[in-house]
């Protein structure tokens, strides 16, 4: 563990105030370290529509910057814009008047409410539950699990079909106990880009009234749309019987500057189980409608007025490129020697792995090409894999892109792969998994070339190599220790 020394100096705010072109100097000194989003070689967390959205959502975000979500009497206008987004995406996907919902900061809030609310809402309905359970398929977001730890929910997770990778609801119904108060489904999944079969889920989640979440955070905004070009996209929405929550994000694929989503609930009765007021206190009578009390009011603005820029014209035709542009390139992949696309991709999205060369070291290969792709664990029965999430910025890329994957694979297969993992091994030895410690963690951090304070450089393909030859409790270990020596008091002048 890192410590100041007794010569160093902590760091302290300025004496003096710094001047603007100083500051700003600093700044864009720090943001040379990030990556080049804006050059459309970006294929994960980056959902960029152009410079005049982006301008547009940046004005709306800036003017609302410091108005404060926390009371809705004083900033109605948040209000406003709030229930004119819920009441937009609630008919989106196939709800009606009664249904509501908040905006949040993202995915992963509109989850852990969907979860906290299910929780609650049991503890009045059902009783008798005395360990309440979630079933998940394998390949439902992590966001569940934290929702789980922080809420005391248990996670049962189901396998899903191995060659479509989407969610098996007879193993759903199997995994079903007393406890059980939520089912949860994706639209589409994100590690597959495919979507569950969320009607036969809804019918086991109505005849054993059961809560049913459906996550389309990533992708729900824009499957309506695909489906008005035609594509067969399955009901995923408040039309489908059985369905009582969804989570959907403004700052994917509606392209709004992020921290924007929305969680929506079947109607009222069932929202008001989200809600937290106080007033055991001197203090203000204190009510919240999600998660965060303070926040900006800049993300609902940005969203708002994105929303209303790009319109259903817009976003169709934004539809249609990128899917059009994604078909092009699952197919030019599956005609890549040793490469195969996971599933059938319902969306944008879709994951990509390999029997006969390292996919990480392909990943390695294609940053130094300049392109980002993001690499994904084994787990269960999805094989190693890196993911690809396509948008509007990369479609006039695709030739590129599978020309320098076709590069990448070749050189790939020239590296040698597994010695790593060997070492790493052997220097465990016969360490039982639960008399793991810090000095082990820490001497595989260190055989990987992960400093304390630092992010690793260069190729990455053997710290995935070594984290994919674990068990997914030990990357959960030695992931917590990354993070816990990444963000470190600092000593300055």
């Amino acid at each position: 563990m890192d410590t100041i020394n007794d010569d160093e100096v902590m760091l302290k705010i300025p004496e003096k105030g710094m001047k603007e072109d100083e500051i700003f100097e600093q700044l864009h000194a720090y943001k040379k370290m990030d990556i080049d989003w804006r050059s459309g070689r970006v294929l994960g967390y980056i959902y960029d529509a152009g410079r005049e959205a982006e301008e547009i959502g940046k004005k709306a975000y800036m003017m609302f910057l410091s108005e404060s979500g926390l009371d809705p009497t004083t900033f109605p206008s948040l209000m406003h814009m709030e229930n004119d987004l819920v009441s937009m995406m609630a008919g989106h996907v196939g709800g009606d008047d009664q249904v509501a919902g908040n905006f949040t900061s993202g995915g992963t809030e509109s989850i852990l409410l969907a979860v906290k609310t299910a929780r609650d809402c049991s503890r009045k309905t059902r009783p008798g539950v005395t360990r309440p359970e979630m079933v998940l398929p394998v390949t439902a977001h992590a966001a569940f699990h934290k929702a789980a730890e922080y809420f005391d929910v248990r996670v049962v997770q189901t396998p899903v079909d191995s060659r479509t990778y989407k969610a098996d609801p007879g193993a759903m119904e199997a995994a079903v106990t007393s406890n059980t108060i939520l089912l949860v489904a994706s639209a589409p999944s994100y590690a597959h880009g495919v979507i569950d079969p969320i009607p036969e889920i809804g019918d086991l989640a109505h005849s054993r009234g059961l809560f049913f979440h459906v996550d389309a955070c990533v992708g729900g905004f824009m499957l309506p749309f695909l489906r008005e070009l035609g594509e067969k996209v399955p009901e995923f929405g408040f039309s489908v019987p059985g369905v009582t929550s969804l989570s959907m994000d403004f700052h994917k694929y509606g392209y709004t500057p992020k921290n924007a989503s929305v969680i929506l609930y079947k109607n009222r009765t069932i929202r008001r189980h989200q809600l937290f007021a106080c007033s055991a206190w001197p203090g203000y009578s204190l009510a919240n409608n999600t998660i965060q009390s303070s926040k900006s009011g800049g993300p609902l603005a940005a969203a708002w007025a994105v929303v209303h820029f790009l319109g259903t014209e817009g976003y169709r035709e934004f539809a249609k490129q990128t899917r059009h542009a994604t078909l092009k390139l699952v197919e030019g992949i599956n005609r890549i020697e040793g490469l195969r696309v996971l599933g059938q991709p319902d969306m944008f999205m879709f994951s990509v792995a390999s029997e006969s060369v390292n996919v990480f070291h392909v990943v390695d290969q294609m940053k130094k090409r300049g392109w980002y792709l993001q690499p994904q664990l084994s787990y269960g029965n999805s094989p190693e894999n890196f993911h690809i999430s396509l948008t509007i910025a990369n479609v006039h890329l695709i030739d590129d892109l599978l020309g320098n994957l076709r590069e990448s694979v070749d050189e790939a297969r020239k590296q040698k792969s597994g010695d790593i993992v060997k070492i790493v091994k052997d220097a465990l030895g016969d360490i039982e998994e639960n008399s793991i410690n810090e000095d082990n963690i820490a001497r595989m951090m260190a055989m990987a070339g992960i400093k304390p304070g630092g992010i690793p450089g260069g190729d990455m393909g053997d710290v995935n190599e070594i984290l994919n030859a674990l068990s997914p409790e030990l990357r959960e270990m030695l992931l917590k220790e990354f993070l816990n020596e990444l963000f470190v008091t600092r000593s300055g002048n």
